[in-house]
């Protein structure tokens, strides 16, 4: 996402490192709610801004989520073996599954972001914001102790495991309260849609890791693709549903 200087990677650094996913995700989604301001003061619509914002994450991750996200759906929908399913993930192409997972993600995300651009320029923001840090919240909590990895190589066995339980948990609750903070900008209501949204999307993201861990027999690369734009959507439906 950022060009980062790389000394050293072993269980310690990927520890670190998804310990402050959360942090990243916020750089990522106030660069999304700038670029949406920025268009809505240049006299564009709701839609358009909606747009120009979930474009952001993308192209700041290269659409390395989308792409796990894809690659995820292809091999739950495969129907096939945990070891079969995981050589579909493998492949450099999209099928089915993944296109129509991709296209109605995209479309959830870019509509709950036109509404709450809709009802108030600080309200679209504070969706991108929300969205982007809770994404990378579910990477925390993906990589936490006692999910194993599917495959001994690759993304997903560097940081699998690597988080404690504990410290899962508590980014969580550091996430929900300062979600929950900046919602205060709406009064209460805006404290409760935000921690609402946080946890919803804990809860969405968690659903499909156990999915995945059942069907796969662990996580990889593309599963932490998968669940962090689960996430992100669940984010801003919940908030579109407030």
């Amino acid at each position: 996402m950022f060009p980062v200087a790389v000394s050293r990677w072993d269980r310690e650094a990927a520890r670190a490192g998804m310990l402050c996913a959360s942090v990243a995700g916020l750089v990522v989604g106030l660069c999304a709610a700038v670029t949406g301001g920025l268009f809505l003061l240049l006299g564009a619509g709701p839609l358009l801004a909606a747009v120009a914002t979930a474009a952001i994450p993308a192209v700041l991750t290269r659409g390395l989520h989308l792409d796990g996200l894809a690659d995820t759906a292809d091999g739950l929908g495969s129907g096939r073996p945990a070891a079969d399913a995981l050589r579909v993930m493998k492949q450099s192409d999209i099928g089915p599954f993944g296109v129509i997972a991709l296209l109605f993600v995209l479309l959830a995300q870019v509509a709950a972001l036109s509404q709450a651009y809709g009802a108030s320029w600080t309200g679209g923001m504070f969706a991108a914001v929300v969205s982007a840090t809770a994404a990378r919240l579910a990477l925390t909590l993906a990589a936490r102790t006692g999910v194993p990895a599917a495959r001994p190589e690759g993304l997903g066995a560097a940081v699998a495991g690597t988080v404690p339980l504990r410290g899962a948990l508590l980014v969580v609750a550091v996430v929900t309260a300062s979600g929950a903070l900046l919602g205060a900008y709406d009064g209460m209501y805006g404290v409760v849609r935000g921690a609402l949204a946080v946890l919803g999307a804990c809860a969405s993201a968690e659903l499909l890791l156990r999915h995945c861990v059942r069907r796969f027999g662990g996580v990889t690369g593309d599963v932490f693709g998968g669940v962090a734009e689960t996430a992100a959507t669940t984010a801003l439906v919940v908030l579109a549903l407030g």
